[in-house]
């Protein structure tokens, strides 16, 4: 078959196994490409299935492919400090963006539906067949140094008076009790003055149980000025925040790729930006084998890892995160979360840090037990 730039990718049918952030981006580029595949996706309701999401990018472009289904955007941030003090910046150019995981998933069934590529709903045990990109999670690797979980319960309400600021995003509102080895904070994006999405996060070791999720939560909004409202719809899930290597692909021809590749930003929990550039490379390395681009730079790999011992030993708290926006150009901090800044921005960045308590960290990161190759 050949594709619309003259390539011949022959008669092999690549497949992708799951259609999630990562099996939609890869799906969608594929079909523009011309290359034959089909999908294997777990069938609604399965346990294997990607969870409904919100999925935030940030900067002067849009979410790779994906920018008609952005469903809002925010000209500024704002991060609140324990004591209420805030920290709030215009993005200028840029914007912070959110998309929902019901809308994508949607969009790229439609797009398949059109192009004629089968969609096969099953749950699929084992190693798929060559060549396939396998976009499953994994068990998360205990051979790291530091493990958090970033865990959270989010509610889209609707109140009864205006109450949002339809042009901040809340990106992180540590009004809440901080747990011993991590932070935690809300998370505010409004749709219009009287909707949001209000989420409860920690970056934390242990999970919560449903009710204390649903207590912290309810006594998040209540600190920030949240009256009565109605909850018409929920998100909840866990993202491991780890310097594990995560391991390599399971056999020839079979590509191991999304958050059980390492997509996922070991500091942050972000990956949606992550995956949109793996996605332009894979499909760049056609028609040849693929090989997985690395997911974040060898530098940003070493801060996050520093980062997270400082957060699981709880030296870098809340503190640190908002001197963070406080001491720094917004675009700076946001670039760095993206992984798009340079050697010299980080170095300015981590000039801000709190140096005692880095150095600490990467004292206690030296001595911990390196996860093996």
């Amino acid at each position: 078959m050949t594709d619309p730039r003259g390539r011949d990718h022959g008669g092999a049918r690549l497949t992708i196994v799951g259609l999630g952030a990562a099996g939609a981006s890869l799906a969608w580029r594929l079909v523009a490409a011309g290359v034959p595949f089909e999908v294997v996706e777990a069938p609604a309701g399965a346990r294997e299935r990607s969870p409904e999401r919100t999925w935030s990018t940030w900067g002067p472009g849009g979410p790779g492919p994906f920018g008609h289904l952005v469903a809002a955007s925010w000209p500024r941030i704002r991060v609140v400090a324990p004591d209420g003090a805030e920290v709030t910046a215009e993005l200028g150019s840029w914007r912070y963006r959110s998309l929902s995981s019901v809308d994508l998933d949607r969009a790229v069934r439609e797009r398949l539906d059109r192009a004629g590529v089968p969609v096969h709903e099953r749950v699929l045990t084992g190693v798929p067949p060559a060549p396939a990109v396998d976009t499953r999670p994994v068990p998360v690797p205990v051979t790291g140094r530091t493990l958090l979980r970033q865990h959270f319960l989010g509610h889209r309400v609707r109140t009864a008076v205006p109450t949002f600021d339809v042009r901040t995003a809340t990106l992180m509102d540590f009004r809440t009790p901080q747990p011993a080895g991590g932070v935690a904070f809300g998370y505010v994006l409004p749709t219009s003055a009287t909707e949001a999405l209000v989420e409860y996060t920690e970056f934390s070791a242990d999970l919560l149980t449903a009710a204390q999720y649903r207590d912290r939560l309810g006594e998040y909004a209540s600190r920030a000025g949240i009256g009565a409202h109605e909850v018409v719809a929920s998100e909840t899930g866990v993202i491991p925040m780890t310097d594990a290597r995560f391991p390599p692909s399971p056999s020839p021809g079979v590509l191991r790729w999304g958050a059980g590749a390492g997509s996922v930003r070991p500091s942050t929990g972000y990956s949606f930006s992550t995956l949109q550039r793996q996605a332009d490379a894979l499909v760049a390395q056609l028609p040849g084998p693929l090989t997985l681009p690395a997911p974040h730079r060898r530098r940003h790999l070493l801060m996050d890892a520093v980062v997270l011992r400082g957060m699981a030993d709880g030296r870098l708290g809340a503190g640190f995160f908002v001197d963070l926006f406080r001491r720094n150009p917004v675009h700076r901090v946001l670039g760095f979360l993206d992984g798009s800044t340079s050697p010299a921005q980080d170095l300015a960045l981590m000039a801000t840090a709190p140096r005692a308590d880095m150095l600490r960290a990467v004292a206690a990161l030296a001595g911990a037990p390196h996860p093996p190759r």
